[in-house]
């Protein structure tokens, strides 16, 4: 089993892919925070999990493993938040001018992110998806759903990292 070094912390999170979620403790740096962290040049090309359990969709029923490590690989994250019920302060300004929430649904893999996107006052959702050029964009006051597991109870969380460009988004009013 991995031993973290003097300058690393696990923290638990919940990883999402095209057809799988891992629940898993992440690797990393002490001074690393998790709902950015992947937005920095510290990101890594593999994230490291300990402790991982993995949900795979793609067939009936969704199968479960369990692993003392993993190492998935980045390209294919298409997003991540912090397991509840831990949470981190948002990456904005409350009192920013100019910004409010637009609710919208994005659909992540076979999961339903239900939440809310930071975008300019004088804008929208689809100029702010097709202006934003961030690998990473934030999701928040999310409840997450999948219909293949209707017996999970909604995930619910402050923050989410999601690819843009991996996710489908509609805009709820």
């Amino acid at each position: 089993m991995y031993t973290l070094a003097a300058d690393e912390k696990s923290t638990l999170v919940m990883v999402y892919t095209q057809n799988a979620m891992v629940r898993g403790e992440v690797v990393t740096k002490d001074n690393a925070r998790v709902n950015t962290w992947l937005r920095t040049d510290a990101a890594p090309r593999f994230v490291h999990l300990l402790r991982a359990s993995v949900l795979v969709f793609g067939g009936s029923p969704v199968k479960a493993f369990t692993h003392q490590e993993y190492y998935l690989p980045l390209a294919q994250v298409i997003a991540i938040h912090l397991a509840p019920p831990h949470t981190e302060a948002v990456d904005y300004e409350e009192n920013e001018a100019n910004r409010m929430m637009a609710q919208v649904t994005a659909q992540v893999g076979s999961f339903t992110f239900k939440g809310e996107l930071r975008i300019s006052a004088q804008s929208n959702v689809v100029a702010s998806l097709d202006l934003a050029k961030m690998q990473w964009l934030s999701m928040y006051n999310l409840e997450i759903k999948n219909p293949f597991l209707p017996q999970m109870p909604p995930i619910k969380t402050n923050l989410a990292l999601v690819s843009p460009t991996s996710v489908h988004f509609a805009e709820d009013h």
